[in-house]
């Protein structure tokens, strides 16, 4: 049998391994690197579709791998409808869109997850030097229809119409289409772009031009019109004043992965959604009281 002193150190050394062993769980615990501490996240996403939010989500893909070095993010273009139809044929893991799935020709939307991300406003944009502030939504649709030729018809210098179509496939023509011109065909045009990039560059370059963009990428080369009085801004979109806007959506095929998922909860969390998404001229969707559906 131990004498008194002896038991007393059994006691001190089973407490100390003990200590030990905790101290040495909470340290692995805290070591998984992932955005919500669930482990280390490794493996690829492959993001394609609408240009109008590839700034956006290219930044926040770099910030992501940034956080999670076992991440790789490839984030691509090509417009809401090769997003969507990519994504569909599982050719990438998430189809960037302007527009609702089902409002895509040639897409079964039962098979898609829609993860809405954020808002994104559109601005009429004009070459710098045409002379006009604000056109109502009459006169837009009279200048896209090939009725109105000449910007005095509508206040302007007299200039010549150069008109800047988007590609069928975009998304940014699609809201266009449904919420600016209310439906009517558009005249074919002077020239057709898919890319964002290249509009803003025909447009800053080309007197007389007219397009429209995501304001995402307006910097001062080309001008904003308003539409009806009303501005691409928060306010006159939340309090349904301007209407040429859109979601931005993340669509997956089904549920998504873990990586990918994580992904998206990223983009969805308050350091992007009142950070990166403000800081880019995109708008918050848990702030939205306007509701769209398909």
């Amino acid at each position: 049998m131990l004498p008194k002193k002896g038991w007393f150190g059994v006691i001190f050394l089973i407490l100390a391994v003990s200590l030990a062993l905790t101290a040495g769980c909470g340290q692995k615990s805290g070591t998984g690197g992932g955005p919500q501490g669930e482990g280390k996240l490794t493996g690829t996403i492959v993001v394609a579709g609408s240009t109008a939010m590839q700034p956006v989500i290219e930044e926040a893909a770099k910030r992501f791998m940034e956080s999670n070095p076992g991440v790789q993010i490839t984030v691509q273009g090509g417009g809401s409808g090769t997003g969507l139809s990519q994504v569909s044929q599982g050719a990438c893991d998430i189809g960037m869109s302007d527009i609702f799935a089902e409002e895509k020709a040639g897409i079964d939307a039962g098979q898609l997850k829609d993860h809405k991300v954020l808002v994104q406003a559109f601005a009429l944009v004009t070459h710098p030097e045409v002379g006009v502030d604000n056109l109502t939504k009459q006169q837009i649709q009279d200048i896209f229809t090939g009725k109105i030729t000449n910007w005095k018809e509508v206040g302007g210098r007299n200039q010549k119409i150069f008109l800047v179509n988007r590609a069928k496939g975009s998304g940014t023509r699609a809201t266009f289409h449904q919420y600016v011109m209310d439906g009517k065909e558009e005249a074919k045009g002077d020239v057709e772009q898919e890319s964002s990039g290249t509009v803003y560059q025909i447009v800053s370059q080309t007197p007389g031009a007219v397009s429209y963009l995501a304001i995402a990428y307006l910097n001062g080369k080309v001008k904003p019109v308003k539409i009806n009085g009303a501005a691409p801004t928060e306010e006159d979109i939340s309090t349904g004043k301007y209407p040429f806007w859109a979601f931005g959506h993340l669509y997956t095929k089904g549920e998504p992965s873990k990586v990918v998922k994580a992904f998206i909860d990223f983009v969805l969390s308050d350091e992007v959604q009142n950070g990166l998404i403000r800081e880019m001229k995109y708008f918050p969707v848990k702030g939205m009281k306007v509701e769209r559906k398909p």
